[in-house]
Parts: structure tokens; C-alpha cells; sequence
């Protein structure tokens, strides 16, 4: 029976050359099987030395040789999961379940394995760069043109570098991760330029360059996931991220002063915006108050002539019931207005019993008062 071709597990009863007692022959002059006579020969003769009398018979010590040799393989099946770590147990090389983190138990090898994968640890990839470590510069970006130039839909090219975080999926994901895909690096990458290349060619290079990066960053993320699952590969993209999104190095100055230029468009636009954001307010605020202004003065020349309406209609009405009275009543307040701003002075000779009443020595315009004088005069009238 040979036993150099037990894999990593070196038997079914543990690792290296030894038998299920933890001895066998010595190998000389190259590696060579153990024999199994023999062997069971030496392990004969121990047993001898622990049993009571010495003696062991021929079958019973072969029957309790493969017993404890069934015993230790059967044991042989359990395994420890770390945490984070999730166990992938399989069947003569096919998957059977997950086994998740702690102590747990399989058929024992070669019928059955258990592959442990670590599903918490982020891996990273980049496309179009690469991070070089120098011991004398330190570390460094490379830059990958055939990976990062890219065409967008206006037919620019543009210069992407990007960044791809992944990890394995929890929930099923370590099978599909060890049997379904070859090299799942490769398959990141393949996949994230391919996705990157998409939505690069569906967009303008103006909005990739200034505000569009993170739409583009869930695109590429959206996309890629999709592909993987179709693949059946249980990777889960946990991030996307855009390291440089610049025009081709043979183009970037005149690609610079393009966007000089329009910044410059957008700063004159927005401070005419501006300055009709202010004007124009106002300009409405003055025609409002133009028309608040009319409003109020219709209202008031409506209200007085109203009032004078009012007025002269109980004028009238106080008119018809004496009119004698109230006609002279108008005259005297006729006359007292017309003849409150003369300087004449009439007198009635028909008052007092004497003549016209009035003193003749009294000056009755002098006593009227008199306009102010100019500045001018007031030194005049001083030296007087």
C-alpha cells in the first residue's frame, strides 16, 4: 500500500513519512514506501510489551491495528475556522457547504477537504498606474497609457487612473470564488477597464473633467457587479475610486487655456446675472412704489371730493331752510377772505355816536406787521 501520494495532509493518520503510530522504516537510498508488513510487524510487538502476558494474537492485533487506524482517521475530519475566515468543505473535490468560523467537521481526507479563503480582507487593484516602491525616491506612480486612455462620446480621449476595492462575498461567495473563475485577479481588472471604458464612451469629457466623477465612480461600480454576478464569481465590489481623470499629456496646455476661457465665460455670465439679480428687483420695487404712490393720491382726491360733496350739501341743505341767513353768512366769509391779505383799511362811519369811531391819532398802518428785511440792510438799520 502506497503512501507518498496522500497530498498536503501526508496520510490519513497526520503529515510526514510516519505510519498511524507515529513510526516507520527508515527510507535508504531515496524516498521509498513504508511496508505495511512490516510495519504492522513492529506495532505487533510494542502491543506485546504493554499487554498483560506478553502474548497478542495474530488476527486480533491486525483487527485492533485497523481500528485505531479507522479511529485516528475518522478523527482526521476536524477542522478550525478563524475568524474572518470562511470554510469551504467539498466532497471528492466538489462543494458541498460553507462552514462558518469555529470548530467543525468533514468526511476526513481523501474523501473530503475543507479550503479556508479570508472573506474580510479588502483587496485592491489598479488600472492604468502603477505604485512602485524605490528605495531612494520613495513610492511612486507609473503611469499605463495602453490601460488608462480612454475615448469619451464627443470623441476626446481622455487619461483615466482608477482604483478598484474588492473583497469576497460572505453569504456563498467563497465557492463560487474558488470554482468558478481561474484567476480572479485578472478578472477584476479585465473587468473594471472594460466597465470604465463603457461609461467613459457613453459621457462628454467636460462633465468627466469637472462634476461627474463620482456618477462616474457608481456607474463603473454598478456595472462591474453586474458582470461579476453573471460570471457566478462571488466578488463583491466594495469601492471604485478615480485617482485622474486628465487630458493626454500632449494636449493639456491647450486643453488648459480652453478651460481658462471658459471660466472666464462663467465669471463674466454669472456677474451679469448678478447685476440684473440686482437691477431688476429694484427697478420693480420704484415701479411698485410709483404705484402705491398713484393709489393713494386717486384715494385721497376721491376722499376730498367726497368731503367737499359732503360739505356742500349740508351747506345746502342748512341754505335752504334760511336762506337770508346763510347767504349773508356766505358773503361775510367771502369778503373776510378776499380782504384778509390787503393793506387797505375800511372803516364804517355808521359805528360809534361821534364820527367814524376810530382815534385819529393812531397810525393803523404802522401797526400791520411789516416784511422781514434783507441781510444786507440790517447794518443800515442798526446805525439808524
Amino acid at each position: 500500500m502506497p503512501w507518498s501520494n496522500q497530498g498536503g495532509g501526508g496520510g490519513p493518520w497526520g503529515s510526514g513519512p510516519k505510519g498511524p503510530w507515529g513510526s516507520g522504516p527508515q527510507p535508504s537510498g531515496g524516498a521509498q514506501p513504508p511496508d505495511l508488513e512490516d510495519l504492522l510487524r513492529r506495532s505487533q510487538d510494542k502491543l506485546k510489551t504493554v499487554l498483560p502476558g506478553g502474548s497478542f494474537g495474530g488476527k486480533i492485533g491486525v483487527v485492533v491495528a485497523l481500528l485505531a487506524a479507522l479511529f485516528l482517521w475518522g478523527i482526521s475530519g476536524f477542522f478550525v475556522v478563524q475568524p474572518g475566515e470562511l470554510g469551504v468543505v467539498m466532497r471528492f473535490g466538489k462543494y458541498v457547504r460553507d462552514a462558518p468560523a469555529g470548530w467543525g467537521y468533514t468526511w476526513p481526507y481523501p474523501i473530503g477537504a475543507v479550503q479556508k479563503v479570508n472573506i474580510e480582507r479588502i483587496n485592491r487593484i489598479d488600472v492604468g498606474m502603477r505604485i512602485v516602491d524605490d528605495a531612494r525616491r520613495g513610492t511612486t506612480t507609473r503611469d499605463v497609457p495602453e490601460e488608462s486612455l480612454m475615448l469619451t462620446g464627443d470623441e476626446n480621449i481622455v487619461d483615466v487612473d482608477f482604483a478598484v476595492l474588492w473583497k469576497i462575498k460572505p453569504d456563498k461567495g467563497a465557492g463560487q470564488f474558488l470554482f468558478n473563475i481561474q484567476y480572479p485577479e485578472g478578472t477584476v481588472k479585465a473587468v473594471a477597464e472594460s466597465a470604465m471604458r463603457e461609461v467613459v464612451g457613453r459621457s462628454n469629457i467636460q462633465p468627466i473633467l469637472t462634476g461627474a466623477r463620482q456618477n462616474i465612480e457608481n456607474a463603473v461600480h454598478d456595472l462591474m457587479q453586474k458582470t461579476l454576478d453573471e460570471y457566478h464569481s462571488g466578488i463583491l465590489i466594495t469601492q471604485v475610486q478615480l485617482q485622474k481623470v486628465d487630458p493626454p499629456a500632449q494636449v493639456i496646455d491647450a486643453f488648459r487655456d480652453v478651460q481658462a476661457a471658459r471660466a472666464d465665460l462663467e465669471r463674466a455670465q454669472n456677474e451679469a446675472q448678478t447685476y440684473a439679480n440686482r437691477v431688476v428687483p429694484e427697478a420693480r420695487g420704484r415701479a411698485a412704489q410709483i404705484l402705491q404712490n398713484a393709489e393713494a393720491y386717486r384715494e385721497q382726491a376721491v376722499a376730498e371730493a367726497q368731503g367737499q360733496t359732503s360739505r356742500f350739501n349740508q351747506v345746502y341743505q342748512e341754505y335752504a331752510k334760511a336762506p337770508q341767513v346763510t347767504r349773508q353768512r356766505l358773503y361775510l366769509e367771502t369778503m373776510e377772505r378776499l380782504l384778509s391779505g390787503t393793506d387797505k383799511i375800511i372803516l364804517d362811519p355808521g359805528t360809534g355816536s361821534g364820527g367814524s369811531g376810530v382815534v385819529p391819532y393812531l397810525s393803523l398802518d404802522q401797526n400791520r406787521p411789516r416784511p422781514a428785511q434783507p441781510q444786507q440792510q440790517q447794518p443800515q438799520a442798526q446805525r439808524r
